[in-house]
């Protein structure tokens, strides 16, 4: 069997661009001057296919300074979780990054592969509808009809192109797609080889080949992985952060970044805002104060990091096109009524309780937010 046909041999890998109109350009590209001064002072050997050596890696995930250039965080966290991520991409086993919703499992999946091949826009969606044709090849069938089944027709994956290319894939909610779309990933991950019967042919993986997938806790029991399949991965848990400062840290971080990405009219909010809404949802997850003294309910919802960063940038839009163009409680409290009160009827009554035993008792520098959050009950 032939390994590659001509088509996949006279291929060019597609590189990411940006007019600088994107919406939310890729890692790579909004990072670009990061990339290049890593690469560029990067003396280590490198593995195959490797834009970086794994320790210029860790040093674009966890920042530093590199040649003048200061590299910013991507990630705020376990320094060990993401070296044993980015050795795990350097052998022969794919990588399943899992947690709770709005762990940084999505973003931190993309940095690695922008770091390491250069192109995080290989990627497949895993949703209910996924279908295999997505993890291995499809078909344009106006040209399979007119011709049969010729490397012309075939419309390759994601996972093809990487395999041809010698790149990093990423697949995203794993548990979320059907059995068989997961089963298909079985040989192409043992093996690293993708059959094309059709042509009578082999896509043999390229040296740089793996894959990045990504599994939601809260989604166990949809499609659970087989004991084959998670015998593929090298599986790394992602936690929810526990310590106040450095979840304020990474909201901090990201609402300014999102506010600069999209021109949002409104600077962000102060840090003490910050840290009162990062202190409500680490209270209503952990069902409990700070300080441990007094139990609360738990809402529905999950109350992520993300959803606090989206949270504050919503503010930030509404103070500047609404409010006084300055973040105050009254734009955040918008924020957190619907944060916390999803569907579930039951979430009224847990916020309501929060607000009067907890906030309404933490003296006049809570009292504004208080006010703001019952005007909203009424």
């Amino acid at each position: 069997m032939a390994k590659n046909d001509s088509k996949a041999d006279t291929k060019t890998e597609v590189k990411p661009t940006d007019s600088g109109e994107s919406l939310r350009p890729p890692a790579e590209i909004l990072f670009a001057a990061e990339l290049a001064a890593l690469e560029k002072n990067d003396k280590v050997a490198r593995p195959a296919g490797w834009r970086l050596s794994p320790k210029a890696v860790e040093t674009y995930i966890l920042g530093g300074t590199v040649g003048g250039t200061v590299i910013t965080p991507k990630y705020f966290g376990s320094e060990r979780l993401i070296q044993i991520a980015i050795a795990s991409l350097a052998t022969d086993r794919a990588l399943l990054l899992i947690g709770e919703p709005g762990t940084a499992k999505s973003w931190l999946s993309e940095h690695l592969t922008a770091a390491i091949c250069g192109n995080s826009l290989m990627l497949v969606q895993g949703t209910a509808g996924t279908t295999e044709e997505q993890v291995r090849y499809s078909w344009n069938y106006a040209l399979l009809l007119a011709e049969g089944p010729s490397p012309k027709a075939l419309v390759p994956s994601p996972v093809f192109r990487a395999m041809e290319q010698g790149s990093i894939v990423r697949f995203e909610e794993v548990t979320r797609s059907p059995a068989e779309v997961q089963d298909a990933l079985i040989t192409i991950l043992s093996e690293k080889v993708l059959a094309v019967p059709e042509l009578g042919m082999h896509v043999h993986a390229k040296r740089g080949f793996n894959l990045i997938g990504t599994a939601n806790t809260r989604d166990r029991g949809v499609n659970d992985m087989s004991a084959a399949l998670k015998r593929r991965f090298n599986i790394v848990t992602l936690p929810v952060p526990t310590d106040l400062d450095e979840e304020v840290k990474i909201v901090l971080k990201r609402v300014a970044e999102i506010g600069t990405q999209f021109r949002l009219p409104a600077p962000p909010p102060a840090e003490a805002a910050v840290a009162r809404v990062v202190q409500i949802f680490q209270e209503l997850r952990r069902g409990q104060t700070l300080d441990g003294k007094q139990k609360v309910k738990t809402p529905s919802g999950v109350l992520s990091t993300a959803e606090c960063i989206s949270l504050l940038t919503g503010g930030m839009s509404l103070a500047g096109h609404f409010g006084s163009g300055k973040v105050d409680d009254r734009d955040i409290a918008a924020g957190l009524h619907s944060a916390v009160i999803k569907d579930d009827s039951k979430d009224v009554g847990t916020w309501t309780e929060y607000l009067e035993n907890i906030a309404k008792k933490r003296g006049k520098e809570w009292e504004p937010l208080y006010q703001a959050c019952k005007e909203l009950l009424k």
